[in-house]
């Protein structure tokens, strides 16, 4: 039995507890819950039994498919029987000798600090994205778990996505479009535009504290393209903005608690992968008036067909619904590997990974090395701006250039 502690309990929590109660109905039995902590009692309390406890914050986002609008989750309702211990200091929970492996949901500013005691304790590890504030931050978190010999993933739920499964099987070797050539993705104005607090966490928007969108959505962004591209991204050119320096919480249809911006809320970057291939992606939680998305989401050019979302157009041929074209021609092999006991939950996908990890003595598919190469590309695109030239990942990645995280790595200790 895998003892889990989990650390941080902000409203992604739902999202992450529905996971688990995911596995759970599909038979996965080999994990319980034993530990939460948060700043507050109170916040951990709420998430332990249905009926009981003060109320879970409610949602800080309405848009459908958005970890943070999923709605109440509770313990009892997975695992009724197991009792759970609160604390408000995590290395009391990490030194819990009902704790096997530590799940950390907290600030990036916090991801190295956890990760530094766990490792230290011989506990395993599975991070929220992104890995660390800054590159020598997820450098040492890397080290500390290779040398404690323990498991070590990271939470990169996008590649565990059903459309992102297929894409990844219509661009291997078997699949039907070949090898990628080009990809675009952009999303203007869908998430807290125009002017909104993200996730109604001022932190966010701060610099020394490892804010911004390049940040924030960059390592999900570029984990993906890697996945589905399967190589490494060599290089970044990107420049950066901020659309709006002062941002609001929105209460009762008004802006109140501003708050003053001084990391991204806008990106734009052009980047090469070792393979040739190209591509283009910009985001921005800024933009009035209505959204603007490329295509379904990311467009993906390959070798002998383009696909985006569930459409696939091959050469020659009337575009077909890809997730048909996978069920009908993916092997069985792929199909179990992608969707292990049938789930497609990408939350769920993603803990079983780093359960089954665990019990193997190994790396899940997500583990820190991954996390620290989406880590290095996020921090391409800000170093990219800050430097004003091309950029390779390969120096970011070792440190060779940090210009941008300095203050950052200044206030955490980090130098």
């Amino acid at each position: 039995m895998i003892r889990i502690g989990i650390i941080g309990c902000g409203r992604i929590l739902a999202a992450h507890l529905e996971g688990y109660r995911i596995l759970r109905e599909a038979g996965v039995d080999n994990f319980e819950i034993t530990a939460l902590c948060s700043r507050k009692a109170e916040d951990a309390q709420g998430y332990v039994k249905r009926g009981e406890g003060p109320p879970q914050r409610k949602p800080v986002s309405d848009i459908p498919g958005d970890p943070l609008a999923v709605g109440d989750q509770y313990l009892s309702d997975f695992q009724p029987d197991t009792e759970v211990e609160i604390f408000t200091d995590f290395r009391e929970l990490i030194a819990y000798d009902r704790v096997d492996a530590i799940n950390d949901f907290t600030i990036h500013s916090l991801h190295h600090q956890i990760a530094e005691h766990a490792f230290a304790a011989g506990k395993h590890v599975l991070s929220q994205k992104p890995l660390a504030v800054t590159m020598e931050g997820a450098r040492r978190m890397c080290g500390q778990a290779e040398a404690a010999g323990v498991t070590f993933g990271v939470f990169e739920n996008l590649r565990f996505d059903q459309g992102v499964r297929h894409q990844h099987w219509a661009f291997s070797d078997d699949g039907p479009a070949g090898e990628i050539q080009i990809a675009v993705m952009g999303n203007i104005g869908t998430w807290w535009a125009p002017d909104l607090i993200v996730a109604e966490t001022p932190w966010r928007h701060e610099l020394v504290q490892g804010g911004g969108m390049a940040l924030d959505l960059g390592p999900h962004f570029f984990d993906m393209i890697r996945y589905i591209g399967g190589g490494e991204i060599v290089s970044v050119t990107a420049q950066t903005q901020v659309v709006e320096p002062t941002r609001y919480l929105l209460r009762d249809g008004e802006r109140v608690d501003p708050v003053s911006c001084d990391a991204d809320d806008t990106f734009y970057a052009h980047f090469e992968l070792e393979s040739g291939a190209a591509g283009t992606m910009f985001g921005s939680w800024g933009g009035h008036g209505t959204n603007t998305v490329l295509g379904d989401g990311q467009v993906l050019y390959g070798s002998k067909g383009r696909v985006t979302g569930d459409r696939i157009q091959l050469d020659g041929q009337e575009e077909q619904s890809l997730a048909s074209l996978y069920e009908a021609n993916a092997s069985a092999e792929m199909k179990e590997r992608h969707f292990p006991l049938g789930l497609t939950n990408d939350f769920a996908l993603s803990q079983l990974d780093w359960i089954r990890a665990i019990e193997d003595g190994a790396q899940p598919e997500c583990s820190g090395a991954e996390g620290l190469r989406d880590l290095a590309c996020a921090y391409a695109v800000v170093e990219s701006d800050h430097a004003g030239r091309e950029v390779s990942v390969a120096e970011v990645e070792s440190g060779e250039l940090r210009e941008y995280q300095k203050p950052i790595d200044a206030k955490f200790g980090l130098e």
